[in-house]
């Protein structure tokens, strides 16, 4: 586990660089005269990116090695950082948010460095503290870019480039290279899709993903559109966000799943969700606001772990890796969609993407729930344990 503390540090400090940015980007993007769909295709561009680039940054770190693949996409993003910071158009934006994408899909690399430096004992030990990082890096980025975004909105971002930066230093010379080597990609997606229950599962993460990215692809232009927020106070409110679902994911959860089972839990969230999405574009008040955005946080600390648990379940260990691969691929997918979709509906109206999330997540309830409800009393929740 040594070797994992250099790792985890690079990461986090890797995903509070994309959290400083996450909450900045809509009103930088805004101050080019980009419309919601515009930004819509903005994201997108990372998404796609990304989801393109990571099987293939997977073989190439096969090849060359973990390390190697990991400085070189730190070097990458600090370049396009760089050129977001100070892009003069509309257009270096779109390029620099496309080669972020591309040098951002180094995740799926950081996985396979932890499968090479850890013993199977320690492997969840170690895929959990990437977990971790996640939770860590979209509380503190928010907070730091909403905090700078008072000096410009190309400050956090120019910071973010520098913290890459040094984060490429530190890499450099505390990261080792892994003595052992495991190839990331050994079963191809086709083969894992052929078992019905995991492409099925695949499906609800891809609408899933396509509705919470409804919110996420809209919301600091709600705000500003609705009651005249500025990136301080949207970051200030994400991080309200991001810390209720880490707290529901490290603390609730692990109670939780001794009462009730993830199927369970996972309808349970999605259904909360759906409610919360409902009620938001109908709130008058930011202080009303914050109900259900808070309540949603809650639902999605609940259904998201629930789920990626139900699907991991599906395989053999040896398959376990292609299929949360495959799995994590869907929601590239989804993030892909949904961003152009919310930017469309809110440019036609503002509640729309809302709405339309709330649909999707409630048919996601109703079709699962249907689903699994003449197997309910095999699965059990508190009297079946």
């Amino acid at each position: 586990m040594s070797n994992v503390w250099p790792l985890f540090s690079v990461v986090i400090i890797d995903l509070i660089g994309f959290g400083i940015i996450m909450p900045i980007l809509p009103f930088y993007a805004v101050q080019f005269g980009a419309s919601a769909t515009t930004l819509g295709m903005i994201l997108m561009s990372y998404a796609g990116m990304q989801f393109l680039f990571a099987p293939i940054w997977g073989r190439v770190s096969d090849r060359y090695g973990r390390k190697t693949v990991i400085l070189a996409t730190l070097l990458g993003s600090t370049f396009a950082q760089l050129l977001l910071g100070l892009a003069p158009t509309l257009v270096f934006v779109f390029i620099g948010r496309l080669l972020g994408g591309l040098f951002a899909a180094n995740i799926s690399v950081a996985s396979a460095y932890v499968t090479d430096v850890t013993t199977e004992k320690d492997r969840a030990k170690g895929m959990g503290l990437i977990g971790a990082a996640f939770g860590i890096g979209f509380i503190l980025g928010p907070a730091i870019g909403g905090i700078l975004s008072t000096y410009g909105y190309h400050v956090p971002i120019l910071f973010s480039a520098m913290l890459t930066a040094a984060n490429l230093i530190f890499a450099t010379v505390r990261l080792r290279k892994p003595k052992r080597h495991h190839p990331v990609n050994g079963i191809p997606r086709t083969s894992v899709l052929r078992n019905r229950t995991v492409l099925k599962f695949c499906l609800v993460y891809l609408i899933f993903t396509i509705a919470v990215s409804q919110l996420e692809s809209v919301f600091a232009l709600f705000m500003l559109d609705r009651f005249a927020y500025d990136a301080r106070e949207v970051a200030y409110i994400l991080v309200m966000m991001a810390v209720i679902m880490v707290a529901i994911q490290g603390g609730f959860m692990r109670r939780a799943t001794h009462f009730f089972s993830e199927e369970q839990l996972f309808l349970a969230g999605v259904l909360i969700l759906s409610l919360c999405f409902f009620g938001i574009p109908v709130m008058g008040r930011v202080s009303f606001l914050l109900i259900p955005l808070g309540v949603a946080s809650m639902g999605r600390g609940i259904s998201q772990p629930s789920l990626m648990s139900l699907v991991s379940k599906q395989s053999s260990p040896h398959q376990r890796g292609a299929v949360m691969g495959t799995f994590q691929s869907f929601a590239s997918l989804g993030r892909i969609i949904g961003p152009v979709v919310a930017g469309i509906l809110y440019d036609y109206r503002q509640g729309f993407p809302f709405y339309l999330a709330a649909l999707l997540l409630l048919g996601v309830f109703v079709i699962q729930a249907f689903r699994s409800s003449p197997q309910r009393g095999k699965s059990g929740g508190p009297g079946d344990r």
